[in-house]
């Protein structure tokens, strides 16, 4: 400690407003993301805060000047050291609390304050005290790296800056940023264009990207897997695909690219995916790698392409039209595009006008892929309102057909009967796809013979009802993937309006109280499958809910049997604990502080059972807590008997005192529909003779519907020692949690919108007479064992559907010239000429305004001779026209569904005329009668006058080969995916 800083701190503010001023800072700054923080050493800030609490200036806890050397690993580069944890090892505070203290102690000599930014991460803001270190060098000099920190909030601009003013880069220099990542660093490079406008990283004998480097390995070139470098798998297809078409890949591999590479292309990238294409392609067909890692191709692709940026799953399709199209541009032989005015047939001659549209074509468009992809197809117009036809010809890249949509769907559902014993039943219906919920409960009415009337519909998700649909809604609502129920109702002729659907949910109650909640109470945990009920409204107070449940669960609920005395005094401390704070029922002491005995109490119904009632001059003690259900009249609870078992037939809610019935234990496995007793004096009812016959008496008094007024509490009492409920209810809200206000008059329920009740069980009680097992069991119904059939279609059905006539969408009118308006007119495309290589895509993804779908529908294409001669205008052909047949020789296949999926290829080398089946990294044979399958996606075919012969004998893929392994099947594992794959038996061309 220096005299010079104890006398800094003397010309300070008193010590009391320094710790008022810095408290305050502390406690109002908030995080907003890009302002400073700073990082204070916690024992130098503990002193400081012990300095001024002393209130003297002389105090020997002074801490001198502020000093983080704790925090460093040397002194020499103050590098922080690894892993410090705040509120341990350091404080922060905000920048105008820092300057405070840097005024009024100083820091010690050289060491830098530690500024941190706060960053805004994806969920909470949070200050940046390890900001990210990044080395940066030049491409043409990787050897020499600086190491520079960056926050998570500066730009690229700024690296940049910071790299220009390192590297002394000339101004005005054109300069672009590579970012390369590994486990122990990142690094920044930086390039500068070439004078002859091209990028050194660009040049394909630079960049090297591939997995292995080992000249001993001496492949078939072109079978050669692509690394998924996280949800690439759509890129690696259409690669693939690409690379597997003849014309293109030797275009590339005799480097005629090189001479036709447009820098200049306004609409073109400056030949950059032109030579990232060409360098992947090298790769894997010089014969030296089991697998490329195609990471610059992928990061040049993100870069002019936005939307492929990052790491999400996108589609192989349009993946290959931007890279068609970026292939075209950067490599297009016309260097300035002139302004062709594009002209109307005018009742001209088809070929006439067909020619000039492919004449100013190639005028402004003349590349590899319009050699080898570009045909022409016919438009006509027609406007609905004048009839004015209007023929354009155009050209095309591949061709988009549509696959026939079936108007009906499957659907798979749980059907809930009313009888208790049955259980749920498992179906497969089948719906019109444009459908409603009353579609769904009248296909389901044929297999059950329930009427549609009694069906409700829901949909459950994590034991809860996640919707409850009505009849009119559009099954398009309903997913695939969805649990859905359907609960047969009972119906109760004479009072059909006074009935509500009930939802009940089941709930455990932890063995510990939820503190944390604010109330104290037990917390609960949903479990089983809920139920719905259409139950009378005066039937919904807690003892006609509690026989009406127990009937509804008696298949896995087991009720007690006599010997099992259920005594209330052994739950007696508990019930005190929770009874007020809880989802529990209070049976007795509650009871008798609330309900005054008297002929007022006598007479009740399941619908107006009153716990709290004003008699003249009498106050009644406070009612219970308001999120709890209230508590119940102590009259005899109907649905039990003497001996403390329960009952189990239907509750009748006409308001009788006798509504609900004693029976004894031995008539319950009767079923649902036992024998009506409850016009039964209650003295008739059958009962096990106890021990002691006067405790039966009173019992017996005790239970009876209608106690004698003058009857002592302590009698009262003595009816709940075996009196124990398995279960207790409450009102809940949708998610199943408790609400407050559990309804008038005792009702278990609101009726102010769907009324949700929950059982509560506790542990121990659940484990003696919950059968787990039992209520998860279902049975399938004979529809589920007839397999699916997918929909088989011919792809020159799909083909007659492109060329079909159609309404224009409203969101895509045509503009009449005539009318001068647009119109919904009617178009139709007709083929014209076709390409060497044709890309068919098959439109199986879906969308319309109300659903989105994946069609799964199997399109059985030719692997040769496809004939599009029936399809072309032009049915007679010169001698100088190409023939029209056509041999497959790559598919791109999508497995999985709207959300998810996964990418593969089969593709057919050039040079040896085997099939193999891509698989990112991994490639097997293939075979072909493996490659029609519901996954293709993407056909190429190759006109059959362009087909060489294979230069190579076809490879011995049979189980002798002695170079290969043999596998069964050709494996899929990557993070992205868990697809059903079709492959068949394949040989494994790659090891890992």
């Amino acid at each position: 400690m220096t005299a010079n800083s104890r006398c800094s701190a003397a010309e300070s503010p008193g010590l009391e407003t320094q710790r008022r001023e810095i408290e305050s800072l502390l406690r109002e700054c908030e995080l907003r993301a890009g302002e400073s923080w700073y990082v204070v050493d916690r024992r130098w800030f503990d002193q400081w805060k012990e300095f001024v609490e002393t209130g003297d200036q002389n105090s020997t806890s002074f801490p001198g000047q502020i000093d983080n050397a704790e925090l460093f690993e040397d002194l020499d580069s103050y590098h922080l050291k690894d892993r410090l944890v705040e509120d341990e090892d350091f404080v922060l505070v905000p920048a105008e609390a820092w300057h405070k203290l840097l005024s009024w102690y100083g820091m010690v000599d050289d060491q830098p304050p530690l500024e941190r930014k706060v960053v805004d991460l994806p969920s909470t803001l949070k200050v940046e005290v390890y900001p990210i270190e990044i080395f940066l060098c030049l491409h043409s000099n990787m050897e020499n790296a600086v190491t520079t920190k960056f926050s998570r909030t500066d730009s690229i601009h700024s690296i940049q800056r910071t790299m220009c003013q390192a590297f002394s880069v000339p101004p005005g220099s054109e300069c672009r940023l590579w970012m390369k990542s590994s486990d122990m660093c990142q690094t920044v490079i930086m390039e500068t264009r070439n004078a002859d406008g091209t990028w050194p990283s660009s040049r394909p004998q630079i960049m090297r990207n591939s997995v292995e480097e080992q000249d001993s390995y001496r492949g078939q070139p072109g079978v050669c897997g692509l690394t998924n470098l996280g949800n690439t798998c759509f890129m690696n297809s259409a690669l693939q695909c690409l690379s597997n078409t003849p014309p293109l890949t030797e275009y590339f591999l005799q480097n005629s690219y090189v001479d036709e590479l447009n820098f200049t292309n306004p609409l073109g990238m400056k030949g950059e995916i032109a030579e990232a294409y060409a360098d992947v392609i090298k790769q894997m067909w010089s014969g030296r790698h089991y697998s490329v890692v195609p990471r610059v191709f992928k990061t040049k692709v993100g870069h002019f392409a936005s939307q492929f940026l990052g790491y999400q799953q996108h589609d192989s399709q349009e993946l290959l039209s931007f890279l068609l199209d970026g292939l075209h541009e950067d490599l297009n032989r016309v260097k300035n595009k002139e302004y062709i005015e594009l002209r109307d047939a005018d009742g001209r001659q088809d070929q006439e006008v067909a020619e000039e549209a492919w004449r100013n074509h190639l005028r402004r468009n003349d590349s590899v892929i319009v050699d080898t992809f570009h045909g022409l197809f016919k438009s006509t117009l027609v406007c609905p309102e004048c009839h004015k036809v209007s023929v354009t010809f155009d050209p095309f890249c591949y061709l988009s057909v549509p696959l026939p949509v079936s108007k009906e769907r499957v659907m798979e559902v749980f059907f809930v009967s009313l009888d208790p014993y049955a259980k749920p039943v498992q179906h497969r219906v089948v719906v019109p796809k444009a459908g409603k919920v009353s579609d769904l409960c009248s296909a389901l009415s044929e297999m059950t013979s329930v009427p549609p009337t009694q069906m409700v519909v829901a949909d459950v998700f994590n034991h809860r009802f996640y919707k409850i649909y009505n009849m009119g809604e559009s099954l398009s609502a309903i997913l695939d993937r969805d649990d859905i129920f359907v609960y047969e109702l009972s119906v109760l002729e004479e009072q059909p309006e006074e009935q509500v659907l009930l939802a009940l949910y089941l709930r455990e109650r932890s063995h510990y109280r939820d503190y944390g909640s604010g109330g104290g109470s037990y917390g609960t945990s949903l479990f089983g499958h809920p139920l719905l009920l259409n139950v009378p409204r005066s039937s919904c107070s807690q003892e006609a809910l509690y026989n009406l449940f127990l009937q509804r669960l008696a298949r896995y609920v087991r009720l007690p049997d006599p010997s099992e005395e259920l005594e209330e005094e052994e739950e007696d401390d508990e019930e005190e604990l929770y009874k007020t704070q809880t989802n529990g029922i209070s049976d007795d002491d509650e009871q008798e502080e609330v309900e005054p005995a008297g002929p007022s109490q006598t007479d009740y119904s399941c619908g107006d059972a009153t716990p709290n009632r004003k008699s003249d001059g009498d106050t009644t003690e406070p009612q219970a807590e308001e999120n709890h259900i209230q508590p119940l009249p102590d009259h005899g609870d109907p649905g039990e008997n003497s001996n403390g078992s329960q009952s189990q037939t239907e509750p009748c809610c006409s308001g009788d005192a006798n509504s609900a019935d004693d029976m004894d234990p031995g008539e319950q496995s009767s079923g649902p529909a036992g024998a009506d007793r409850s016009s039964k004096p209650p003295a008739e009812q059958p009962h096990e003779p106890t021990e002691e016959e006067n405790e039966e008496d009173k019992q017996e008094e005790a239970c009876s519907p209608s106690p004698p007024a003058n009857e002592h509490p302590a009698k009262r009492r003595a009816c709940h020692v075996r009196r124990k409920r398995l279960f207790s209810i409450q009102a809940v809200n949708s998610n199943g949690t408790t609400e407050r206000g559990m309804g008038e008059g005792g009702s278990a329920v609101s009726f102010s919108s769907q009324p949700y009740v929950a059982i509560d069980w506790e542990p121990d009680m659940k484990k003696r007479f919950y059968n787990e097992n039992e209520a998860e069991k279902y049975v399938k119904h004979a529809s589920m064992e007839v397999p699916q059939q997918h929909m088989t279609v011919q792809l020159q059905q799909c083909i007659e559907l492109f060329t079909t006539v159609e309404t224009l969408e409203e969101e895509n009118p045509w503009y009449c010239p005539v009318c001068k308006k647009h119109q919904l007119a009617t178009k139709k495309l007709d083929l014209w000429s076709l390409p060497e290589v044709l890309i068919i895509h098959l439109k199986r993804f879906s969308y319309t305004k109300f659903t989105r779908e994946k069609l799964d529908s199997i399109v059985e294409f030719p692997l040769r001779d496809l004939d599009f001669s029936g399809f072309l205008l032009r049915k007679t052909l010169s001698s100088e026209e190409p023939p029209s047949r056509y041999d497959l020789i790559a598919v791109s296949n999508h497995y999985g569904g709207l959300r998810d999926g996964h990418y593969t290829t089969y593709a057919k080398n050039k040079d040896n005329g085997q099939w193999y089946y891509f698989d990112d990294s991994k490639v097997t044979y293939a075979t072909e009668d493996q490659i029609v399958t519901n996954a293709a996606y993407v056909l190429f075919y190759q006109r059959q006058d362009k087909i060489r012969k294979p230069t190579l004998p076809a490879p011995n893929t049979g189980p002798t080969s002695s170079s290969q392994t043999s596998s069964d099947t050709a494996s899929c594992k990557d993070d992205e995916d868990a697809a059903e794959l079709g492959a068949a038996s394949s040989i494994t061309m790659e090891t890992e």
